[in-house]
């Protein structure tokens, strides 16, 4: 099944044409309004350095799980 998404508004412009294997290797300020100053601050403190590290980050999931239980508690 093939999916189509519009992912500009995720990217910075030099990346919204990127393949998703390419996007998950490019660094984390591929992010629109992720900085190079913060993609550091999220290297030193995280060892994240590309989005997919972001992605599988435990801490980052575990969070991410948090919100959507309390969520769909509502």
């Amino acid at each position: 099944m093939a999916v189509t998404a519009d992912l500009a508004k995720l990217l910075d412009k030099a990346y919204e044409d990127k393949s998703l294997a390419e996007l998950v290797n490019a660094p984390v300020s591929a992010l629109s309004g992720v900085s190079e100053g913060d993609a550091k601050l999220l290297a030193e403190a995280f060892n994240i350095k590309t989005i997919g590290d972001l992605g599988r980050n435990k801490f980052f999931r575990g969070a991410t799980a948090l919100v959507d239980l309390a969520d769909s508690a509502k």
